[in-house]
């Protein structure tokens, strides 16, 4: 899948860029080389390969490391309500954005 001009002009006009002309050639050859990219690795066949959980797992028995799942933090609500410009009732009031 090849981008053209008018994508790019699409994607930079979606993402707020102002690309100049140079800008614009460049982002079509970048993003058409990363997409070549992607192409390549689809052709790899990858049924019966198991993920990996690291990439050195496949050469080297590699232990997950794990923590404790542990509060180690107390009941901050109060403390972080103090940084709030609104609140009631212990929740952050917010302006209406949505009518």
């Amino acid at each position: 899948m090849a981008l053209t001009p008018p994508d790019i002009d699409r994607l930079a006009q979606l993402a707020r860029l102002d690309l100049s002309a140079d800008e614009r050639g460049r982002m079509l050859t970048d993003l058409n080389a990363f997409f070549s990219v992607v192409e390549q690795m689809r052709t790899v066949d990858t049924a019966g390969v198991e993920p990996l959980a690291h990439p050195l797992s496949a050469v080297q028995d590699m232990p997950l490391r794990l923590r404790r799942d542990a509060v180690t933090e107390g009941d901050i609500r109060d403390a972080a309500l103090r940084n709030a410009p609104d609140a009631q009732d212990g929740l952050f009031l917010v302006p209406r954005v949505v009518e």
